[in-house]
């Protein structure tokens, strides 16, 4: 009897009886493609990686030299300033304009679109030598009555330096941009919710800071920083006017040592540094104003690392386990 249902067992079919009690073998998909791509991509980075590092034209030596020199870093700091007068002046200029968009008064309306319809017409260049040359253009300012008497008159001959001519015409130009990306903020929030918010009583400014703005942010902070940095790289074009800036300070190098080529390596270097820290800065802002959005916040790319290096040690002790 014992022999005959050992026989039956033996002769079962396959997935009867203990074969059913196995857990299934999960096989995972595979994309040939993708390694395919992930291989032509690593030639590519290879290539790439070993142009940079054997082409002697790149003079990696002189951009040694040069990366951490006294003018090159007075630059950077001279370009970070005039970037952080311009962006604070530019997007407080920004939002003056974009609620003058949104206004119900119709002069307002049309004024802040004209501001914005000629600087945005007009070439950032154009605008900075406009500033550069004010003094020609006015030698005296005053203020009093439009068509009638004076009450007091000033020089520009000294009044606007080189440095404050840049501050001012990238401000000008930013706050133009800006006021679009503030405005595209506040049109993304429900109106509804405006409504609601009236409804229960609660006062204009308080609908402002506490209803759109914190939902306008989710908006408004991935252009504005995008907008940002694409004014820290326009810094460069005050060199017109001799400013000491990175890039000028760069052009005066290489005029000095012929060493063209490395000199744009670390001016290039340093505008690559920075910016990746604007984005790093940027990532923090879109995550902090993401709370209201999902219940739980992405995590951070340290964390996802600790969650890849935490997989991996979990899988290889799982793979060691003897079964």
């Amino acid at each position: 009897m014992t022999a005959a249902t050992d026989g039956r067992a033996a002769l079962a079919p396959p997935g009867s009886g203990a074969e059913q009690s196995r857990p299934p073998k999960i096989v995972p998909v595979r994309h040939p493609g993708r390694w395919v791509a992930v291989a032509i991509v690593l030639v590519l980075v290879a290539q790439l990686v070993h142009a940079l590092v054997t082409n002697p034209g790149l003079e990696w030596a002189t951009f040694r030299q040069y990366f951490f020199d006294h003018s090159v870093l007075h630059g950077v700091w001279l370009t970070v300033e005039l970037t952080f007068y311009a962006a604070l002046a530019g997007f407080a200029g920004g939002m003056v304009l974009a609620f003058m968009r949104l206004s119900a008064n119709p002069l307002l309306r049309v004024i802040a679109y004209g501001y914005v319809w000629v600087v945005r017409s007009v070439p950032l260049l154009v605008q900075v030598l406009f500033w550069f040359n004010i003094s020609y253009l006015y030698s005296r300012l005053s203020i009093g009555v439009p068509f009638g008497p004076e009450f007091f008159s000033f020089s520009t001959t000294n009044l606007v330096s080189s440095v404050s001519a840049a501050v001012i015409a990238l401000s000008v130009n930013e706050a133009a941009f800006a006021s679009e990306i503030v405005r595209a903020g506040v049109l993304s929030v429900s109106h509804g919710q405006l409504e609601a918010a009236a409804a229960l009583g609660i006062p204009r400014r308080r609908q402002l800071m506490r209803i759109v703005l914190p939902q306008a942010m989710r908006t408004i902070a991935p252009n504005a920083a995008n907008q940002l940095i694409s004014l820290f790289k326009n810094t460069s074009i005050v060199s017109v006017m001799a400013i000491m800036e990175l890039f000028y300070t760069v052009q005066v190098i290489y005029g000095r040592t012929s060493r063209i080529v490395p000199m744009l390596l670390v001016a290039t270097a340093w505008y690559v540094l920075l910016t990746t820290l604007l984005t790093i800065f940027q990532y923090y802002v879109e995550r902090r104003f993401a709370k209201g959005t999902t219940r739980a916040l992405p995590p951070t790319p340290v964390e996802r690392v600790r969650l890849a290096v935490r997989n991996l040690r979990a899988a290889a002790a799982d793979e060691g386990t003897p079964r």
